[in-house]
């Protein structure tokens, strides 16, 4: 493993660069679509402004398009200013905004370190983005040495996953560091899953660093997977610029309704996470025992990525059994890995049944392989004489 410089200074950010160069050169000027909620702010009696149908109830209103007042829940929840951060439909629109903001399609790059989360290629490809690719390595830690020697100026954004999807890992801070002050692109930091991790968020370091992007989600501690409320927290002025190209009624109104009464128990949520941490801790304990498992990775996340000596056999037996994970042995360093989410206690005790009957009928497969392996030689032996 590579040795970083822990002392470099977090407080200096004067040989850090801004963002500004770095955008499509069309998108310099351009102004927001104005809405007819931006127009006009406060309450009204009857509204006129927007062409909407007059007959219903709620619905029948466009949204707030920047999800104001959800905004300043999760500003308060979080400690943070409105101005740093914008909502998007999914963490996946604030990766697509970006790209759109930074990268010339044909032209420009960017580069991940797989195995990551996948959608950071797909919307590259999607927008004609070229990608750069260098793996983590055998421990799912940055090879920052070969990152920035692969990177080029037409290297617009690093993708970075922390803790890791899928090895479920948190990446050395020191390392992720070190390209803050190398790399001349824009940092995305992606934080899905950092409330089940106990590490310190990388917003504390917006304000060092121009170039840093943090991107978290409602999705996973939060609950509210199937809200799609993704989150960009920037310094103001690149917020604004993302803003004025975002479309302008991303999040729906009952997204933003219901976000606003879930999160009012967020407290609660907290103490989820602890269960969940403590179900983690719990399911490496039970699965490591059986045979079948040959590793299991450190996980700072809400998932294990456990490596199987058959992933097929493995993933077939259980989904036959009616539990659903997921065959992550197409991806670089996971070659027969499982990735398993932590689910309730009741869930957790349910897979480690079935395993036990997997681990069973693993070992019977594996003897029936050298009877016929036996009798396969023998044959041969049989034949040559």
């Amino acid at each position: 493993m590579e040795n970083r410089n822990t002392q470099i200074p977090l407080d200096n950010p004067s040989i850090i660069g801004g963002w500004e160069a770095l955008i499509r050169q069309h998108l310099h000027e351009i102004k927001p679509y104005s809405t007819a909620r931006d127009d006009f702010k406060g309450a009204a009696e009857i509204w006129l402004d927007a062409n909407e149908l007059p007959y219903g109830r709620y619905l029948n209103r466009y949204p707030d398009p920047k999800a104001s007042e959800l905004k300043e829940t999760i500003a308060k929840i979080k400690k943070w200013e409105t101005s740093n951060f914008l909502l998007g439909n999914g963490s996946d629109e604030c990766i697509e905004l970006l790209i759109k903001l930074f990268c010339e399609p044909g032209l420009d790059e960017i580069m991940i370190c797989p195995p990551t989360y996948g959608m950071y290629k797909v919307t590259a490809k999607i927008n004609n983005v070229i990608v750069k690719e260098v793996f983590l390595n055998e421990e799912f830690q940055l090879r920052v040495d070969e990152i920035l020697k692969n990177v080029s100026d037409k290297t617009k954004i690093l993708f970075l996953c922390t803790p890791n999807n899928p090895s479920g890992n948190l990446i050395i801070r020191a390392d992720i560091l070190h390209l803050l002050h190398e790399f001349k692109g824009i940092v995305v930091i992606d934080e899905a899953y950092i409330d089940f991790s106990g590490e310190k968020s990388w917003t504390t370091l917006v304000n060092n660093f121009p170039r840093l992007v943090v991107l978290q989600t409602l999705s996973k501690s939060a609950g509210l997977a199937g809200l799609r409320v993704g989150i960009c927290f920037a310094q103001i002025e690149l917020i604004n610029k993302l803003y004025a190209i975002k479309p302008p009624y991303n999040l729906s109104l009952p997204a933003q309704i219901i976000a606003l009464f879930q999160l009012k128990q967020y407290k609660k949520q907290k103490d989820l996470w602890k269960i969940i941490t403590a179900e983690r801790d719990q399911l490496i304990q039970s699965l490591i025992r059986f045979d079948s498992v040959e590793k299991i990775h450190p996980s700072d996340a809400n998932f294990l990525l456990v490596k199987v000596k058959d992933a097929s056999y493995s993933y077939a037996f259980l989904t036959d059994k009616g539990i659903v994970v997921r065959d992550r042995s197409d991806e670089p360093l996971c070659e027969n890995c499982l990735r398993i989410s932590v689910g309730k206690p009741s869930e957790n005790e349910r897979l480690f049944k079935i395993w036990k009957r997997l681990d069973k009928s693993f070992k019977k497969k594996l003897q029936s392989e050298r009877i016929e392996l036996k009798k396969k030689h023998s044959n041969e032996k049989s034949t040559f004489y």
